[in-house]
């Protein structure tokens, strides 16, 4: 029998364009939301266009890299940049499970870390006053306008995103304890909520469905130039060209549709609606999501360096250094010839001392103690007469063989037997 051929471990560095398109259907095929489908195919798409622009160009970390350097160069805010590298690390974790790239450069593409946010930026929010006028310029006798004013009510006073209110349906829309609610909204993510209707909303709607004489199906529909009503049901491209639209004629510029999901969160936080209401209009799992739609972080209606003014007109006056130290220095001096006051009711030490100079007491009777006779810790007295004698010696210049210090009125024993 002749040796068993060894298979060569060969390793797969470069994808070519099929590669990267049988790997790009499995990462589509691997989300379960249409939204997610949608931003992942947009990911991998701008990825594979900047790949494909450099000839023999390894799939590795460095190259990964790369590409999210040539993200910050564009200017991207940091969770677009980090959306598209998770897009492009599913994308290897696919390639590699296929078997057209190596576990490791998998594993290192992997390791590639996103671009660190700081801080939020801040959305845009219409005031009350501004939502009106685009309201205004909506409203119309036509089809078309009776449709434009009624999305627009629901994106201002819902709260709805542009796939929810795409999707829409008639039957939704259900009487519950004695309000209209959209019952059962499945919202991004696959969350459910119920969204309350305002009654001026509800009005807004009723004329629109009975124009177009909706009775089933999605709430939305297409209207034609001369204004027949066909089709089942609207995109979120219309949405956004009611949006803009309707703004720029109010003159405001840049206008998303969700800007007007997040008016509707500050319109409502500011007529005194409660944080958590409005986390379950607007759906959100997490309530710091609903305090960066109020823009609860930072209030720039009325910021906190408002309420101070400082005045640069006004010139320092002139101090003089001399006065100024007399005026120092005048308190200390009376504090040290004025006596010590103490309350009266205390102890002895905290009796009221009279206002008088402080004298020292009289010398007493003085008694000689004998060099020897009592341990040194017992000859040496406290006292100013023990300084004295200290001094007294010293001057002489004798040794310190006796101490004199003052006694009580007795006198002490002779210890000489």
């Amino acid at each position: 029998m002749g040796k068993a051929r060894i298979k060569p471990n060969y390793r797969r560095r470069v994808l070519r364009l099929p590669d990267l398109d049988h790997c790009k259907v499995a990462v589509l095929n691997s989300l379960g939301s249409q939204a997610s489908r949608r931003v992942y195919e947009y990911a991998i798409d701008q990825f594979i266009g900047w790949y494909c622009s450099e000839p023999r160009l390894a799939f590795n970390r460095i190259v990964v890299v790369r590409y999210r350097m040539y993200l910050e160069s564009r200017h991207l805010a940091a969770n677009t940049i980090n959306q598209q590298l998770a897009a492009v690390r599913r994308l290897a974790h696919e390639a590699a499970d296929a078997g057209l790239l190596s576990p490791e450069l998998a594993a290192g593409i992997s390791r590639v870390k996103g671009v660190k946010q700081l801080g939020f930026r801040a959305g845009n929010w219409l005031s009350a006053e501004q939502s009106s006028e685009v309201l205004k310029y909506a409203a119309g006798d036509t089809m078309r306008a009776k449709r434009d004013y009624a999305m627009l009510a629901m994106l201002f006073g819902c709260g709805f995103r542009r796939s929810e209110l795409v999707g829409l349906e008639l039957d939704e829309i259900q009487m519950r304890q004695g309000h209209w609610a959209v019952v059962d909204l499945v919202g991004k993510g696959g969350h459910i909520r119920t969204v309350p209707i305002p009654h001026w909303v509800k009005a807004a709607l009723d004329n629109w469905t009975r124009a177009a004489n909706v009775t089933e199906g999605k709430v939305f529909r297409a209207v034609a130039w001369k204004g027949k009503v066909w089709g089942r049901g609207i995109s979120q491209n219309v949405v956004w060209y009611v949006v803009k639209t309707c703004c720029e004629r109010a003159g405001l510029e840049h206008i998303a549709p969700h800007d007007l999901r997040r008016t509707c969160a500050k319109l409502c936080h500011d007529s005194g609606g409660e944080l958590e209401q409005i986390q379950f209009l607007l759906g959100h799992v997490s309530v710091q999501t609903t305090e960066r739609y109020l823009g609860c972080k930072q209030n720039l209606g009325s910021p906190v360096n408002d309420r101070f003014q400082l005045r640069t007109d006004v010139q320092p006056p002139d101090m003089n250094c001399d006065s100024a130290a007399v005026k120092r220095s005048t308190p200390v001096e009376t504090a040290s010839r004025e006596g010590i006051q103490c309350r009266r009711g205390g102890r002895e030490d905290e009796q009221t001392i009279e206002r008088k100079c402080l004298s020292l007491p009289e010398p007493t009777d003085m008694v000689e103690v004998r060099k020897g006779h009592r341990p040194h810790s017992l000859r040496r007295c406290s006292g100013a007469g023990a300084s004295r004698s200290d001094s007294g010696s010293q001057a002489h210049g004798q040794p310190d063989s006796a101490i004199v210090g003052p006694v009580g009125p007795g006198t002490l024993p002779d210890p000489t037997p």
